[in-house]
Protein backbone atom coordinates (compact mmCIF):
# COMPACT_ATOMS: atom_id res chain seq x y z
CA UNK A 1 0.00 0.00 0.00
CA UNK A 2 1.09 3.43 -0.89
CA UNK A 3 -0.17 6.66 0.49
CA UNK A 4 -0.46 9.73 -1.15
CA UNK A 5 -2.07 13.43 -0.85
CA UNK A 6 -3.93 15.59 -3.35
CA UNK A 7 -4.76 19.04 -3.54
CA UNK A 8 -7.82 19.62 -5.31
CA UNK A 9 -9.31 23.08 -6.21
CA UNK A 10 -12.96 23.61 -6.34
CA UNK A 11 -15.70 26.81 -6.75
CA UNK A 12 -15.94 26.49 -2.80
CA UNK A 13 -12.11 26.35 -2.03
CA UNK A 14 -9.12 23.68 -1.30
CA UNK A 15 -8.62 20.89 0.22
CA UNK A 16 -6.44 17.71 0.72
CA UNK A 17 -7.49 14.44 0.31
CA UNK A 18 -5.51 11.28 1.54
CA UNK A 19 -5.91 8.39 -0.34
CA UNK A 20 -4.21 4.63 -0.06
CA UNK A 21 -3.23 2.68 -2.87
CA UNK A 22 -3.75 -1.23 -3.04
CA UNK A 23 -2.00 -2.82 -6.24
CA UNK A 24 0.01 -1.57 -9.03
CA UNK A 25 -1.63 -2.59 -12.22
CA UNK A 26 -5.00 -3.42 -13.68
CA UNK A 27 -8.39 -2.42 -13.52
CA UNK A 28 -8.97 0.69 -11.00
CA UNK A 29 -11.49 1.06 -8.18
CA UNK A 30 -12.43 3.64 -6.27
CA UNK A 31 -13.95 2.40 -2.73
CA UNK A 32 -15.20 4.40 -0.60
CA UNK A 33 -15.46 4.07 3.40
CA UNK A 34 -18.57 4.41 5.57
CA UNK A 35 -18.98 5.70 8.61
CA UNK A 36 -16.73 3.28 10.46
CA UNK A 37 -13.45 4.72 9.04
CA UNK A 38 -10.77 3.78 6.00
CA UNK A 39 -9.96 0.98 8.38
CA UNK A 40 -13.52 -0.80 7.60
CA UNK A 41 -12.09 -0.78 3.44
CA UNK A 42 -8.19 -1.10 4.01
CA UNK A 43 -8.13 -5.18 4.45
CA UNK A 44 -10.70 -5.51 1.65
CA UNK A 45 -9.00 -3.05 -0.62
CA UNK A 46 -5.69 -5.13 -0.21
CA UNK A 47 -7.35 -8.11 -0.83
CA UNK A 48 -9.14 -7.61 -3.44
CA UNK A 49 -5.67 -5.88 -5.22
CA UNK A 50 -4.05 -9.40 -4.38
CA UNK A 51 -6.69 -11.46 -5.86
CA UNK A 52 -7.62 -9.78 -9.27
CA UNK A 53 -5.48 -7.63 -11.23
CA UNK A 54 -6.78 -4.27 -9.58
CA UNK A 55 -5.68 -1.40 -8.49
CA UNK A 56 -7.76 0.02 -5.62
CA UNK A 57 -7.99 3.70 -4.54
CA UNK A 58 -9.27 3.80 -0.79
CA UNK A 59 -9.43 8.01 -0.48
CA UNK A 60 -10.13 9.25 3.45
CA UNK A 61 -13.10 11.51 3.83
CA UNK A 62 -11.89 14.73 5.21
CA UNK A 63 -12.50 14.74 8.64
CA UNK A 64 -11.58 11.39 9.13
CA UNK A 65 -8.67 9.10 10.24
CA UNK A 66 -7.11 12.45 11.55
CA UNK A 67 -7.48 14.66 8.54
CA UNK A 68 -8.90 18.12 8.14
CA UNK A 69 -12.33 18.68 6.88
CA UNK A 70 -13.01 22.16 5.63
CA UNK A 71 -15.86 24.56 6.50
CA UNK A 72 -17.63 25.04 3.30
CA UNK A 73 -17.27 20.51 2.74
CA UNK A 74 -20.68 19.90 5.12
CA UNK A 75 -23.19 16.99 2.53
CA UNK A 76 -22.37 14.18 0.28
CA UNK A 77 -23.30 15.56 -2.85
CA UNK A 78 -20.05 18.22 -2.03
CA UNK A 79 -17.95 15.60 -1.26
CA UNK A 80 -19.20 13.51 -4.15
CA UNK A 81 -17.90 16.23 -6.36
CA UNK A 82 -14.38 16.23 -4.63
CA UNK A 83 -14.23 12.73 -5.69
CA UNK A 84 -15.06 13.38 -9.10
CA UNK A 85 -12.50 15.96 -9.00
CA UNK A 86 -10.35 13.36 -7.85
CA UNK A 87 -10.55 10.70 -10.57
CA UNK A 88 -9.76 13.94 -12.66
CA UNK A 89 -6.61 14.71 -11.00
CA UNK A 90 -5.46 10.73 -10.72
CA UNK A 91 -5.94 10.96 -14.79
CA UNK A 92 -8.21 7.69 -13.89
CA UNK A 93 -10.88 6.29 -16.57
CA UNK A 94 -12.90 2.72 -16.63
CA UNK A 95 -13.60 3.11 -13.08
CA UNK A 96 -15.30 1.12 -10.77
CA UNK A 97 -16.99 2.67 -7.82
CA UNK A 98 -17.50 0.80 -4.94
CA UNK A 99 -19.18 2.67 -1.54
CA UNK A 100 -20.37 0.75 1.86
CA UNK A 101 -22.86 2.14 3.97
CA UNK A 102 -22.59 6.33 3.47
CA UNK A 103 -19.69 5.66 1.29
CA UNK A 104 -22.38 4.29 -0.63
CA UNK A 105 -24.32 7.20 -0.52
CA UNK A 106 -21.83 8.92 -1.85
CA UNK A 107 -21.56 6.55 -4.74
CA UNK A 108 -25.06 6.73 -5.44
CA UNK A 109 -24.27 10.36 -5.96
CA UNK A 110 -20.92 10.10 -7.82
CA UNK A 111 -23.27 7.22 -10.43
CA UNK A 112 -25.78 10.61 -10.75
CA UNK A 113 -22.45 13.01 -11.55
CA UNK A 114 -22.55 11.32 -14.64
CA UNK A 115 -18.28 11.24 -15.03
CA UNK A 116 -17.01 9.58 -18.30
CA UNK A 117 -14.60 8.36 -16.06
CA UNK A 118 -17.04 6.01 -14.72
CA UNK A 119 -17.26 2.40 -15.46
CA UNK A 120 -19.84 1.25 -12.99
CA UNK A 121 -21.27 1.66 -9.68
CA UNK A 122 -21.52 -1.07 -6.55
CA UNK A 123 -23.78 0.43 -3.75
CA UNK A 124 -22.70 -2.57 -0.41
CA UNK A 125 -25.37 -1.46 1.90
CA UNK A 126 -26.24 1.99 1.05
CA UNK A 127 -27.47 4.34 3.00
CA UNK A 128 -28.80 7.78 1.19
CA UNK A 129 -32.58 7.62 0.26
CA UNK A 130 -36.18 7.91 2.46
CA UNK A 131 -37.53 4.32 2.60
CA UNK A 132 -41.13 4.67 3.83
CA UNK A 133 -41.43 1.93 6.25
CA UNK A 134 -38.51 1.07 6.19
CA UNK A 135 -35.89 3.97 8.57
CA UNK A 136 -32.49 3.65 8.71
CA UNK A 137 -31.05 3.33 12.45
CA UNK A 138 -30.32 5.76 14.71
CA UNK A 139 -26.75 4.43 14.75
CA UNK A 140 -25.73 7.72 16.94
CA UNK A 141 -27.82 6.55 19.85
CA UNK A 142 -26.12 2.92 20.01
CA UNK A 143 -23.56 1.89 22.08
CA UNK A 144 -21.01 -0.02 20.44
CA UNK A 145 -21.99 -3.34 21.55
CA UNK A 146 -25.86 -2.38 20.00
CA UNK A 147 -24.50 -0.93 16.87
CA UNK A 148 -22.44 -4.46 16.44
CA UNK A 149 -25.48 -6.65 16.69
CA UNK A 150 -27.33 -4.44 14.12
CA UNK A 151 -24.42 -4.47 11.92
CA UNK A 152 -23.33 -8.37 11.84
CA UNK A 153 -25.04 -11.65 11.12
CA UNK A 154 -22.48 -13.15 13.61
CA UNK A 155 -21.93 -10.16 16.03
CA UNK A 156 -19.64 -12.92 18.00
CA UNK A 157 -17.02 -12.20 15.96
CA UNK A 158 -16.44 -9.04 16.05
CA UNK A 159 -16.26 -7.86 19.71
CA UNK A 160 -15.50 -4.61 20.62
CA UNK A 161 -14.23 -3.11 24.19
CA UNK A 162 -13.62 -0.04 24.13
CA UNK A 163 -11.55 -0.04 27.57
CA UNK A 164 -8.84 -1.02 25.41
CA UNK A 165 -8.56 2.14 23.59
CA UNK A 166 -5.98 4.53 23.72
CA UNK A 167 -6.01 8.18 24.25
CA UNK A 168 -5.14 8.80 21.17
CA UNK A 169 -7.67 6.01 19.39
CA UNK A 170 -10.79 7.49 21.03
CA UNK A 171 -9.92 10.87 19.66
CA UNK A 172 -9.89 9.99 16.88
CA UNK A 173 -13.37 7.73 16.62
CA UNK A 174 -14.91 11.22 18.32
CA UNK A 175 -13.50 12.70 15.32
CA UNK A 176 -14.77 10.13 13.06
CA UNK A 177 -18.12 10.25 14.44
CA UNK A 178 -18.36 14.41 14.47
CA UNK A 179 -17.99 13.99 10.45
CA UNK A 180 -20.23 11.99 10.07
CA UNK A 181 -22.81 13.60 11.85
CA UNK A 182 -21.69 16.96 9.53
CA UNK A 183 -22.17 14.42 6.21
CA UNK A 184 -25.51 12.53 7.16
CA UNK A 185 -27.48 16.03 7.08
CA UNK A 186 -30.50 17.02 9.11
CA UNK A 187 -32.63 13.89 7.54
CA UNK A 188 -30.92 10.90 9.42
CA UNK A 189 -29.02 9.60 6.30
CA UNK A 190 -30.46 10.51 4.09
CA UNK A 191 -31.54 13.36 1.14
CA UNK A 192 -34.90 13.05 0.02
CA UNK A 193 -33.77 14.85 -3.17
CA UNK A 194 -31.65 11.56 -3.96
CA UNK A 195 -33.76 9.31 -5.59
CA UNK A 196 -34.83 12.19 -8.36
CA UNK A 197 -31.05 11.96 -9.62
CA UNK A 198 -30.91 8.73 -8.92
CA UNK A 199 -33.91 8.34 -11.73
CA UNK A 200 -31.25 10.10 -14.47
CA UNK A 201 -28.12 7.19 -13.56
CA UNK A 202 -26.89 6.00 -16.99
CA UNK A 203 -24.08 4.00 -15.40
CA UNK A 204 -24.03 0.01 -14.90
CA UNK A 205 -25.17 -0.30 -11.23
CA UNK A 206 -24.91 -3.08 -8.91
CA UNK A 207 -27.12 -2.97 -5.58
CA UNK A 208 -25.00 -5.72 -3.45
CA UNK A 209 -26.76 -6.08 0.19
CA UNK A 210 -25.99 -8.09 3.43
CA UNK A 211 -29.32 -9.87 4.13
CA UNK A 212 -28.71 -9.78 8.11
CA UNK A 213 -28.18 -6.02 7.98
CA UNK A 214 -30.46 -4.58 10.44
CA UNK A 215 -29.11 -0.96 10.17
CA UNK A 216 -29.96 -0.72 6.53
CA UNK A 217 -32.72 -3.70 5.81
CA UNK A 218 -32.76 -6.01 2.32
CA UNK A 219 -35.95 -4.20 1.14
CA UNK A 220 -34.66 -0.55 1.74
CA UNK A 221 -31.90 -2.46 -0.44
CA UNK A 222 -34.65 -3.49 -2.64
CA UNK A 223 -36.01 -0.15 -2.61
CA UNK A 224 -32.69 1.59 -3.92
CA UNK A 225 -32.07 -0.56 -6.73
CA UNK A 226 -35.65 0.07 -7.96
CA UNK A 227 -34.80 3.29 -7.85
CA UNK A 228 -31.40 3.66 -9.95
CA UNK A 229 -32.93 2.81 -13.76
CA UNK A 230 -31.69 -0.60 -14.83
CA UNK A 231 -29.87 -1.59 -11.45
CA UNK A 232 -29.36 -4.67 -10.50
CA UNK A 233 -29.90 -6.60 -6.95
CA UNK A 234 -27.91 -8.94 -5.50
CA UNK A 235 -28.58 -10.45 -1.70
CA UNK A 236 -26.12 -11.81 0.44
CA UNK A 237 -26.82 -14.82 2.79
CA UNK A 238 -24.65 -14.90 6.25
CA UNK A 239 -23.67 -11.63 6.28
CA UNK A 240 -24.90 -8.12 7.37
CA UNK A 241 -23.63 -4.01 6.81
CA UNK A 242 -20.25 -4.59 6.39
CA UNK A 243 -19.69 -7.11 3.77
CA UNK A 244 -16.48 -6.76 2.65
CA UNK A 245 -15.29 -7.19 6.70
CA UNK A 246 -17.90 -9.75 7.40
CA UNK A 247 -17.60 -11.91 4.49
CA UNK A 248 -14.84 -10.27 1.88
CA UNK A 249 -14.52 -13.47 -0.13
CA UNK A 250 -18.29 -13.56 -0.68
CA UNK A 251 -18.38 -10.03 -2.08
CA UNK A 252 -15.68 -9.93 -3.99
CA UNK A 253 -16.34 -11.60 -6.77
CA UNK A 254 -19.80 -10.32 -6.59
CA UNK A 255 -18.32 -6.87 -7.29
CA UNK A 256 -15.37 -7.95 -9.15
CA UNK A 257 -17.42 -9.97 -11.72
CA UNK A 258 -20.01 -6.81 -12.46
CA UNK A 259 -16.94 -4.32 -12.72
CA UNK A 260 -15.01 -6.43 -15.31
CA UNK A 261 -18.35 -7.52 -16.89
CA UNK A 262 -18.48 -3.50 -17.76
CA UNK A 263 -15.33 -2.78 -18.25
CA UNK A 264 -14.24 -0.19 -21.13
CA UNK A 265 -11.17 -0.59 -23.57
CA UNK A 266 -9.30 -3.53 -21.72
CA UNK A 267 -9.65 -7.14 -22.22
CA UNK A 268 -12.07 -8.94 -20.33
CA UNK A 269 -10.88 -11.43 -17.56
Amino acid sequence: MTRSTHTLTLDQGTLDITVDLHGEQGHPFLLLHGGGGPQTVAPFASLLAAQRPARVFTPVHPGFDGTVRPEWLTDVTTLAKVYAHLLDALGLRDVAVVGNSIGGWISAELAASGSDRISSVTLVNAVGIPVPGHPIADTFSLTPLELSRLSFHDPSKFRFDPGTLTEAQRAVMAANRAALQVYSGPHAMADPTLPERLAKVTRPTLVAWGASDQIVDADYGRAYAQAVPDAEFRLMEGTGHMPQSETPEQLLPILWDFADAHATGRPRH
